[in-house]
């Protein structure tokens, strides 16, 4: 699909382009006839103004854009500061947007391309399925990181990837739970609609637990709550949902939280309830955040390598841009740090 143009607009409504831009800039010298039907085409359309056509001379061509999907998420601290550094280091700047949870990011970065002179994107977090048509539609090159995948599923020559296997560091967190005697495992884990990293995580856990012949039970998967009030990855998502969970009353011997900020905010409310971490609760994470280091008591988790997978996703960005490589799928391996937050139930 081509790119709609505000001369389209202007043909569309059979006036010129000065009347279109009038009506963009609400001039008085327009009639209001017209411009009702000049911004009724422009809904109708979906017709973003370019506004960096207006403004050439002071916008920097040489800039990319990251779109970050869970800006509250403390994993992306690390991410974005050697994104940054990296990308300066080629001399280009960077321009950082943030996407809402209902926000479709494919949708946020071509309405962002209209708006801004962008050389690439990087995708922080967000969804890791997209049609194929509306990535097309993209004519910038672009790297989804940290979004997830699905490693049977990956397509080489649509779209470029960086992640870790999230299904299977899932996997191996749990199986450490259930070697050191946890049968009954609570998950703080995503709606069952998530097409993230959290789906990704939840397929580890499930399977995990029917590898070793232990059915899945519904009151142990907790799902977040969405919607404006609550940030998908958050904190207080974590300390909401676990309350949720011991007001059930459901026994549990560990909970796995999808990510370290969910599992610490699951941490206070086991401590206002009560608990002990980890002598009645081991709590488990993932993401590997620095402050999980600094926690009381210093959380378990699987630990991406956040600094690692920021530059490759750098270097891939900016050699799809200079044509010297093509699109990759990369996937890197975490790392299952133990710390103070877990403990056996075995003899």
């Amino acid at each position: 699909m081509a790119e709609i143009t505000i001369k389209d607009i202007a043909r569309e409504c059979g006036v010129g382009v000065s009347t279109v831009s009038r009506a963009l800039n609400n001039h008085p010298d327009i009639n209001p006839a017209t411009r009702e039907k000049i911004m009724a085409v422009i809904a109708e359309t979906g017709f973003v103004p370019n506004n960096s056509a207006r403004n050439l001379k002071r916008v920097d061509a040489k800039s990319v854009a990251v779109l970050i999907k869970g800006i509250t998420n403390p994993f992306f601290t690390d991410m974005i500061q050697t994104i940054e550094e990296e990308v300066e280091k080629r001399g280009y700047s960077l321009v950082l947007h943030h996407v809402e949870s209902r926000e479709d990011e494919v949708d946020v970065a071509l309405e962002l391309v209209k708006e801004k002179r962008l050389q690439g994107i990087i995708f922080l977090g967000g969804e890791f399925q997209h049609s194929e048509q509306k990535l097309s539609m993209l004519k910038v090159p672009f790297v989804f990181s940290t979004a997830g995948a699905e490693p049977e599923n990956l397509k080489e020559n649509s779209y470029s990837s960086i992640s870790v296997d999230d299904v299977a560091e899932a996997h191996k967190i749990i199986d450490y739970l259930l070697d050191n005697g946890h049968k009954r495992i609570a998950i703080i884990t995503a709606q069952s609609e998530d097409l993230s990293v959290g789906r990704l995580r939840l397929n580890g856990y499930k399977k995990a637990l029917e590898d070793r012949g232990i059915e899945v039970e519904e009151d142990l998967v907790c799902a977040l709550r969405s919607g404006e009030e609550y940030e998908q990855f958050s904190m207080e998502n974590g300390y909401v949902v676990t309350k949720e969970l011991l007001a059930r009353k459901t026994e549990f011997t560990a909970i796995f939280a999808i990510s370290d900020a969910l599992a610490i905010g699951a941490c206070r409310a086991l401590r206002e309830a009560g608990l002990r971490i980890p002598e009645d609760v081991s709590v488990a994470g993932y993401d590997g955040i620095t402050l999980g280091d600094y926690f009381y008591p210093r959380l378990t988790t699987i630990k991406q390598p956040t600094r690692t997978m920021a530059r490759e996703t750098v270097s891939l960005l900016f050699g799809i841009i200079s044509g010297k490589k093509k699109h990759q799928h990369l996937l890197f391996p975490g790392e299952l740090v133990i710390r103070e937050s877990t403990k056996s139930r075995n003899r």
